[in-house]
């Protein structure tokens, strides 16, 4: 049984993922591991590839859900991703964040950044 962390989670990277599509992204892959870690979502646009890292709050709270992205964070995210480029023979890529904030059943405030470095 999944625990409430886990279902919120993948609720917002389905949401993420959605919303990227909505945009014309393609999705390449989903939670995606690597000995750096997991990626959340592999998009593709426009030749470029997208690791993107998502991050879920249900709630408004003194921090955003892009705050929980720390400097180690950030090094791992690089990491997977970089991994996982040279696998694939990837040349162009980055690495984005989309925080999404609300609940299921609900409308999300979905906010990307981008070229996370």
């Amino acid at each position: 049984m999944m625990k409430h962390n886990q279902r919120i989670g993948a609720w917002g990277e389905e949401t993420a993922a959605a919303w990227l599509a909505e945009r014309g992204f393609v999705i390449v892959a989903r939670n995606v591991r690597t000995p750096y870690g997991e990626i959340d979502i592999v998009a593709k646009a426009n030749g470029v590839f997208y690791f993107v890292e998502v991050k879920t709050l249900t709630a408004p709270k003194t921090f955003l859900p892009e705050h929980q992205i720390t400097a180690r964070k950030r090094e791992h995210m690089l990491n997977a991703a970089a991994h996982y480029a040279a696998e694939h023979e990837v040349d162009r890529w980055q690495v984005d964040a989309i925080s999404v904030e609300g609940k299921p059943g609900g409308t999300p405030v979905i906010l990307r950044f981008e070229n996370i470095q």
